[in-house]
């Protein structure tokens, strides 16, 4: 009788191994959903018990949970262009020195070099169709209006439909301003400077007071025009210049109509998953939501407990789940390898009076813009392959959003570029239970191009040390952001610098609320030693790159703009009513 039993155990195994190995050798699609913004502590299976996400639990109950999932900026341009790339921004230029830390317009001429390898690209090469929906936040051109030279279809996507750049405030109407609103506020001001002091010159004129010639005047009224045009030909136009949709290489709607955005990314994404179920595919949902001005749909509005930001978090998890239906439809649900997550934590300056706009980061100290605090860079991670990777797992060890480039290159049979550094590293063993331990020992935590944090996994102590050299400085104090600021800065008289570091044991302290001693921490100089030799052997990895976010790259430039008219005649809508309401 114990033989039999034996012998079916081993058959059992022998049968399992070989669906997993016979699932591992077939290339999956993959399916990546990526929010904008979320907090790690506003979806159900990471704690939050009064935002509906069931879908996304859903996610997680059928596959693995990651608890330290971390983002490699704390802001969606460099954010995006690591989880790309497999890489840290600053290694291709995407991360800043000045105050400008993402993209600012579609007609600006930074963005992801060409010379930038994406998984995209490795997949596409492995037969994969690949296909954006959604945001990309990583530039449109660099010469003309038309090189498309950092647009999606130039970095590895076949297909792409949705923002080329970001939603802001100022993609609704009767919002306040988003989009450098401190130098609009200048700029306002020198202009009517400019307008009172040409009035005065000319009351003064007019009633004798002033011995002034009529030319001089009209030289300060033609300078004054020629200022105030050159910057309110940009900031006036916000809407029509950022808050756009393409197909490909063409302007769909300029501007974009917000009310139907969520129908027509939903529909492609569907669409997209039809047309190309006989696979391998790969589809990068990359959701609007939920940055600010969260525009919701009538169908979730004042359904949540968390006011608008709740419904648009709500809304977002009913788009997952139509996708994912879709898939279930199409019979793909088992040879899919789908993932979950957020570009980075919760924008806590975000408020619209006493409402808050932004999510929330669960226990963790900080938010969207700030390098180092957790609360800024970690975020939800699930993953789900039935019958390959293990349901209801929780995985709690340091993994990175870069990590997912070498694990899909790894699934789709591809090889890692072996002309430059990739800081990700493949999951699939982890995932799968056959390795315990990350691969990650150290992590770099950057506020723009400056180092305001590191990260040392120990993995034979199982402490996770984490050493602050710059931290922001919160407004009001104690405030725990920088609330009137919008975001708080990387350097400057906004950061206070460390010396010796802030330390904290995350494995103890993950809330980073009581920063150790030499008198409470024996390992204390030890640990600084040697986390301060990790950031030289980081560094000398670094090699100089063009700066994709200098000032001059950021501003907008006329020239660049992607238009569907005649520039400056911006204006289509070629979706009409294509799309039925949610």
């Amino acid at each position: 009788m114990e033989r039999y039993i034996l012998m079916a155990l081993t058959s059992s195994l022998c049968w399992n191994m070989f669906g997993l190995s016979a699932a591992m050798d077939s290339k999956p699609n993959i399916l990546l959903f990526l929010a904008d913004d979320l907090g790690i502590g506003d979806i159900g299976c990471y704690g939050n018990n009064t935002i509906r996400t069931p879908n996304i639990d859903r996610l997680a109950r059928e596959g693995v949970k990651l608890t330290q999932h971390i983002a490699a900026a704390s802001l969606c341009t460099p954010s995006r262009a690591a989880f790309l790339t497999g890489r840290y921004p600053i290694r291709s230029g995407m991360a800043s020195s000045n105050g400008y830390r993402a993209l600012q317009w579609n007609a600006g001429s930074g963005g992801l070099p060409a010379n930038e390898t994406t998984f995209a690209r490795l997949l596409q090469q492995q037969g994969y169709t690949t296909g954006l929906i959604g945001k990309w936040h990583q530039g449109v051109n660099c010469e003309s209006f038309n090189d498309h030279c950092h647009h999606p279809l130039n970095h590895g996507f076949d297909y792409f439909y949705g923002m080329p750049f970001t939603l802001l405030n100022n993609c609704e109407e009767n919002k306040p301003p988003e989009l450098d609103v401190a130098l609009q506020a200048k700029l306002w001001l020198y202009s009517q400077i400019i307008f009172l002091a040409v009035l005065t010159l000319a009351a003064g004129k007019l009633i004798g007071l002033i011995s002034i010639r009529w030319k001089i005047i009209a030289c300060f009224t033609f300078a004054g025009g020629l200022f105030f045009i050159s910057w309110y030909s940009s900031y006036g136009f916000v809407q029509y210049w950022n808050c756009i949709l393409m197909r490909n290489h063409d302007v769909a709607e300029q501007p974009m109509r917000l009310e139907r955005t969520a129908s027509l990314m939903l529909k492609e994404a569907v669409s997209f998953i039809k047309r190309n179920r006989h696979g391998p595919f790969l589809l990068f949902v990359s959701f609007l939501h939920v940055h600010t001005p969260l525009f919701t749909t009538a169908k979730f509005l004042g359904k949540s407990h968390h006011g608008l930001y709740g419904d648009n978090v709500e809304e977002m998890d009913w788009m997952v789940g139509k996708i994912l239906d879709s898939l279930e439809k199409q019979g793909l649900k088992n040879h899919t390898f789908t993932y979950f997550a957020s570009d980075h934590g919760g924008h806590l300056e975000a408020q619209g009076g006493s409402a808050q706009l932004g999510g929330w980061n669960g226990i963790y100290k900080g938010g969207k813009g700030m390098g180092g605090w957790e609360g800024g860079i970690r975020v939800p991670g699930v993953f789900r392959w039935p019958g390959v990777l293990p349901a209801g797992t929780v995985i709690d060890e340091p993994t990175s959003l870069m990590d997912i480039y070498p694990t899909l290159v790894h699934l789709a049979g591809g090889t890692l570029p072996q002309d430059r550094v990739i800081d990700g590293r493949n999951l699939v063993p982890l995932l799968q239970g056959r390795a315990q331990k990350s691969e990650h020992k150290f992590l770099f935590h950057y506020c723009g191009s400056y180092l305001h944090a590191v990260r040392w996994h120990q993995k034979d102590s199982g402490a996770i040390w984490k050493a602050h050299y710059v931290t922001p400085v919160f407004h009001p104090p104690g405030a725990g952001a920088c609330y009137g600021k919008g975001i708080c800065p990387c350097f400057g008289e906004g950061v206070t610098h460390h010396d010796p570091p802030l330390l904290f044991d995350l494995s103890r302290d993950p809330s980073e609320a009581k920063p150790l001693s030499p008198d409470t921490e024996p390992l204390f100089d030890t640990v600084i030693r040697k986390m301060g030799r990790a950031v030289e052997e980081h560094r000398r990895t670094l090699t100089p790159v063009p700066a994709q976010l200098s000032v001059y790259n950021v501003v907008w430039k006329p020239w660049l703009q992607p238009c569907c008219g005649t520039f400056p005649f911006c204006w289509c809508d070629k979706e009409g009513d294509t799309t039925q309401s949610l």
